[in-house]
């Protein structure tokens, strides 16, 4: 079975207010086998929702339409589907006095156009909303032979996951077919997407039974796997399979096998190995020691840190030489390594991290431009040093110098 997610709300379409009940239906639909094939955001024009409507039946076997079941002009979901579908809308009489009950019980008198509310799809079961005035509408057609569903929700997330969950599913496990769905992510760190693309293509093109979506952002590459079959231990068997083979040739630039964020996975490895940190942080301001500490337990491993913009700072605290910021800049390798030195030996910490650079938009210069980061790991024998440039803006900058160091420290610890 194959769905369709219709979010409905010219203010989805505006920088802000984010669609994220589409994200709980999927897991919802995922876990009934449901294969989430679309998903569409539409304003409130009734041509569009119309239209929008139109598409879903004609290639989704579930529709599931969020939002627009409101008493106000511009809700608009009962009339485009129904126009859609070619059906009549009818007020439903016990809807009415539902609605007019409620109100009262709240001793609160009734706007008359909350009975819009009470307008029902002909031939279509009216879903209670337990947290909410906008019931929502359950239809099943047979369309030429081909059966399909249209669920229409209340937009509200609290009112949406309520009806969903007490009036949607039931009715779901049983018209929905037995399907089994499997899935895997794998994640990489400050890897190019085009070139980990090159090295496992090859792999993941002899498994046909298994879908392979490759996501790339902030500092990681995912790796998303995805199989439906006849059970679910067929279905987890293929996705496994492929895993394993995509580890065997990526081995330690696979960081996460199970969802886990970077920071959580340096935590594993730093409390596994009874190790502590400490970090030294000029361009990224802290963010470094905000991401190890946002883990709970992380005072077991973390010792503390120090953001130090002046170079008399990084001297008075790190013991970072004038000379040598004199000679080679605040921004260099040396200094890198002397911060992340000065760092561990401060803190008495088994690690300890340095970073420089120039986050920008201003600072840089020819030699050394915006986006120029040196990170520094020291382990009290040998300093490890990597420079790297960052196209971007300050905080995209800021947050890749972050991943690449605890990317460092990930596999020091390994």
């Amino acid at each position: 079975m194959l769905a369709e997610i219709i979010a409905v709300g010219s203010e989805l379409l505006t920088p802000f207010r984010q669609d994220t009940n589409s994200l709980y239906l999927t897991g919802q639909l995922n876990q009934l086998g449901v294969e989430v094939g679309f998903k569409t955001v539409v304003g409130d024009r009734r041509e569009h929702l119309v239209e929008a409507a139109r598409i879903a039946l004609g290639r989704a076997d579930l529709a599931i339409f969020m939002g627009g079941l409101g008493p106000t002009e511009d809700d608009l979901t009962r009339e485009a589907v129904a126009a859609a579908l070619g059906r009549e809308l009818k007020r439903d009489p016990d809807l009415v006095a539902q609605l007019y009950a409620r109100f009262a019980s709240r001793r609160m008198k009734m706007p008359e156009n909350n009975v819009r509310q009470a307008e029902v799809i002909a031939g279509a079961a009216v879903l209670d909303n337990p947290k909410g005035t906008a019931p929502g509408q359950w239809l099943e057609l047979d369309q030429e032979g081909a059966k399909k569903i249209v669920i229409l929700l209340p937009g509200p997330p609290w009112e949406l996951t309520a009806t969903f969950e007490e009036q949607c599913l039931p009715r779901l496990r049983q018209a929905v077919p037995p399907q089994f769905l499997a899935t895997r992510v794998l994640k990489v760190a400050m890897a190019p997407e085009s070139t980990l693309d090159a090295r496992i293509a090859p792999i993941y093109k002899q498994h046909a039974a298994v879908e392979t979506t490759i996501l790339a952002g902030a500092g990681e590459v995912q790796i998303h796997l995805h199989a439906q079959a006849e059970s679910q231990e067929a279905a987890q068997k293929a996705v496994d399979k492929l895993a394993e083979a995509l580890e065997d040739e990526l081995d330690e630039l696979v960081f996460s096998r199970g969802g886990e964020s970077l920071e959580q996975i340096v935590a594993y490895y730093l409390e596994m190995r009874g190790a502590t940190i400490a970090v030294a942080e000029s361009c990224t301001g802290g963010l470094l020691g905000e991401r190890l500490t946002s883990i709970s337990g992380a005072s077991r491993y973390f010792l503390g840190g120090a953001i130090v913009y002046t170079n008399d700072l990084k001297s008075a605290l790190l013991e970072v030489p004038p000379l040598l910021i004199a000679e080679k800049g605040a921004v260099s390798r040396e200094v890198a390594i002397a911060m992340a030195e000065g760092i561990r030996k401060q803190c008495k910490s088994t690690l300890g991290v340095g970073i420089t650079g120039i986050a920008g938009p201003t600072g840089g210069s020819e030699e050394k431009p915006v986006g120029l980061v040196y990170h520094a790991l020291a382990d009290g024998r040998k300093t490890e040093v990597i420079e790297r440039r960052y196209p971007g803006d300050r905080e995209r900058v800021r947050w890749f110098a972050s991943q690449q160091a605890l990317d460092m420290v990930r596999r020091k610890l390994i």
